[in-house]
């Protein structure tokens, strides 16, 4: 039992970094001391909503007045980082499954998911082959007019 201890404190030692321990309130305040200057070397990938909105005022002032409004533009764009210097267009999600991610029906009204209106993603609300986006403008989330 002693040489099992021993063991463990030897690999202890050898693979736990000497600067994890405790410190401040982050993570039950265990974590690795280094790490927190390496994170700050990583690229933000995700901008915010007022940093699309700077460029593209008129999708943001309809996205502010939507039900929507509470989601950050990146949720459905893909995050903005080398938006617009080096990535010209940012990919647009615009499948059932995206909005499912949202739209799907949970029965959990203690949630708040219950206010949200649900679909079932898996039996189209419209005709076949037709996706949410044909119908609903995301930055404007109410049935388009003819539809």
């Amino acid at each position: 039992m002693v040489f099992l201890v021993v063991v463990l404190l030897v690999a202890r030692a050898i693979y736990i970094p000497g600067d994890f321990g405790i410190h401040g309130t982050f993570t039950y305040n265990f974590y690795r001391q280094a790490n927190v200057t390496e994170w700050q070397s990583v690229p933000v990938k995700y901008q915010g909503r007022s940093y699309c909105g700077s460029c593209h005022q008129r999708n943001y002032d309809l996205i502010m007045a939507s039900p929507h409004s509470v989601i950050q533009c990146e949720n459905c764009h893909g995050p903005g980082i080398g938006h617009p210097d080096t990535v010209k267009k940012l990919p647009i999600g615009n499948s059932r499954q995206l909005c499912a991610r949202c739209h799907t029906y949970l029965p959990y009204p203690a949630s708040g998911r219950a206010v949200i209106p649900g679909i079932d993603p898996g039996a189209p609300h419209a005709p076949t082959g037709m996706e949410c986006y044909d119908c609903h403008n995301p930055h404007q989330p109410v049935p388009l007019p003819n539809s």
